[in-house]
């Protein structure tokens, strides 16, 4: 047995059983003992009674014999007396005739007047309580009256009840020592567990095994399971972004490093500015790679949005297609964006929502030639909202298209320069939205970006 502290066992679910349970049956061994107690005391007073009856109609037959037998009998009834015992309690009688005459009495019973009401009553005389019972016989020449002294009868009774209520004094503290063994052997389980994950690695977030477990805990080990799951795919998220980011970035810094050793060490001034503006660019392409890198650090862990709410998908793109002409210098080609009238409201997260449309404007404006033109689209179908980026190149080749949206993949011969997150950054986004990105070559030319699945309706101007 383990000893815990006062306050340790405030909060042990053992010790919260074991109280609640001993106490419950402490009390109903009260109530048992104290029905048990009062109800054998009765049945003790009414065999008590019973004796008195007895004794009187024995009494009674003795006395219906002969003249000649009845002129000794009250000497032979004077002289008997029961022992003094307290299962025998002695019984005090006097007999008389008819008259009112005592032709015999024990030496204790007290002076009564035989006379008087026939049956049991209770009487006290000179300070002492008396039972009594009042007999006669059926033609009436005698009246026998047989008592007892309360007391007597009370010491008796009370040594019935007392030994029909002491096995139970004997049989609860065995019943106290039963239970805890029972809730001790019960909460094993509960301990095994306990000690399985105090024995585990920081490493290992393994399920745990509820095999044994009781079905009311199982609820609490599906739940220390889940969170297990959440924190192994935490730390593989953790583990892919440092990966992802060194690997990354080891090439952009060594490129820098190069860079700056060539600014350093030259002394042609045209040289050592073009060695600055490569440094200069190759800071903007880090740090666009590392801005894109903590988006999708933020993103993976995510399994649902937050507080997803409605969404004015038109206004979204009108920012996007902004913020996209302000941060792209080739932004001055064609942008067509048709949209209906109206507000096309969707479930989500707005700024999750803004972010996914600037990535495929930036895509399609990097990635497009000068001259090609970029459309913007949006439709509605049976409760879905779809939006679209296209642009009117070339488009991709078919083993190109296949790996589009995987991490740090880029096409080759790309013309611009680029992290290959991007559309990955788009796909999880659309994931939490409970929509799909689709990518593909358009019929009529050029590459289009397409999320799909978006939930919600156009709603007119009013």
């Amino acid at each position: 047995m383990t000893w815990l502290g006062k306050g340790e066992r405030r909060g042990s679910l053992r010790w919260r059983l074991l109280a609640a349970v001993c106490i419950a049956v402490l009390l109903i061994w009260l109530l048992t003992g104290a029905l048990s107690y009062h109800m054998a005391r009765h049945e003790a007073e009414e065999l008590l009674d019973g004796s008195l009856a007895q004794t009187g109609h024995l009494l009674l037959a003795l006395l219906e014999g002969s003249d000649d037998e009845f002129a000794g009998l009250g000497g032979r009834l004077a002289s008997v007396r029961a022992a003094d015992n307290i299962y025998e309690p002695p019984l005090e009688f006097q007999v008389d005739q008819g008259d009112g005459a005592v032709i015999a009495r024990s030496l204790d019973a007290p002076e009564l007047p035989i006379l008087g009401v026939l049956g049991y009553s209770d009487i006290i005389r000179h300070d002492e309580s008396w039972r009594v019972l009042n007999l006669a016989s059926e033609d009436g020449r005698f009246r026998v009256q047989v008592s007892q002294p309360s007391g007597l009868r009370d010491r008796a009774a009370l040594e019935v009840a007392g030994q029909t209520v002491l096995p139970l004094m004997f049989i609860v503290p065995l019943l106290f020592l039963f239970i805890y063994l029972s809730i001790r052997r019960g909460l094993l389980p509960l301990d095994r567990l306990a000690s399985e994950v105090a024995a585990r690695t920081p490493d290992n977030l393994a399920p745990l095994s509820g095999r044994e477990v009781p079905t009311e805990a199982r609820p609490l080990v599906n739940s220390i399971n889940r969170l297990f799951a959440r924190v192994s795919r935490t730390l593989d998220h953790e583990r892919r972004f440092t990966a992802d980011a060194a690997h990354e970035l080891r090439t952009p810094l060594a490129a820098l490093k190069v860079q700056s050793q060539v600014a350093l060490r030259s002394t042609d001034a045209p040289m050592r500015e073009k060695a600055l503006r490569q440094i200069a660019g190759g800071v903007d392409r880090a740090a666009r790679l590392l801005e894109q890198l903590l988006r999708l650090a933020r993103l993976d862990p995510v399994q649902q949005l937050d507080n997803p709410g409605p969404v004015d998908l038109a206004a979204v793109i009108h920012e996007a297609l902004a913020a996209a002409r302000a941060a792209c210098a080739e932004a001055d080609r064609p942008i067509a964006a048709p949209l209906p009238r109206g507000k096309a409201m969707v479930q989500g997260d707005a700024e999750l929502l803004g972010m996914a449309l600037r990535n495929l404007l930036d895509n399609a404006l990097r990635y497009s030639a000068p001259g090609d033109a970029i459309r913007i689209g949006l439709d509605a179908r049976d409760g879905e909202i779809a939006v679209a980026v296209r642009d009117s190149g070339p488009g991709v080749s078919a083993e190109v298209l296949d790996k589009l949206g995987e991490r740090f993949f880029r096409a080759p011969g790309a013309r611009a320069e680029g992290s290959g997150l991007g559309l990955a950054i788009v796909k999880r986004i659309a994931e939490l939205h409970g929509a799909r990105l689709v990518l593909g070559n358009h019929p009529d030319g050029g590459f289009v970006a397409r999320i799909e699945g978006l939930k919600g309706q156009l709603i007119a101007p009013g």
